[in-house]
């Protein structure tokens, strides 16, 4: 899960999240598109981006970045340990993931490959 601390319009409010199977990316999609936050109805789309690694500014990941929250690279909130636990702290015991040679996750046997999809939720600036 990324979540983004940015200011700009762009980025603000946006929260990225990948998923171990497709279909359960396109079910959180229809689920939260009903949904509302803080006043707000959530907006919620598939992404097709899968490594935000260079999306993300490295200056602000060593506290170097001069554009503050107004730049165009992801400045990455961290997760809180208890969500971050949540989130895959089941995973990590429940599966042995490994990298295959495309690239993409896969068991350890090498014959399951799992195909991440992202969701990007976005915050709606509408009153």
């Amino acid at each position: 899960m990324n979540v983004c601390d940015n200011l700009g319009d762009h980025l603000v409010g946006n929260v990225y999240v990948k998923f171990r199977k497709e279909e359960d990316a396109e079910k959180a999609v229809i689920d939260l598109n009903n949904r509302w936050f803080n006043g707000q109805p959530i907006h919620a789309e598939l992404s097709p981006v899968t490594d935000f690694r260079e999306a993300c500014c490295r200056q602000y990941e060593i506290g170097e970045c001069t554009r503050g929250g107004f730049c165009n690279f992801m400045h990455l909130k961290p997760i809180s340990r208890e969500l971050r636990r949540e989130l895959y702290g089941r995973r990590r015991k429940r599966y042995k993931l490994c990298m295959s040679e495309e690239g993409d996750m896969c068991s350890s046997d090498h014959r399951t490959v799992f195909h991440f999809g992202s969701v990007h939720f976005e915050r709606s600036l509408a009153q």
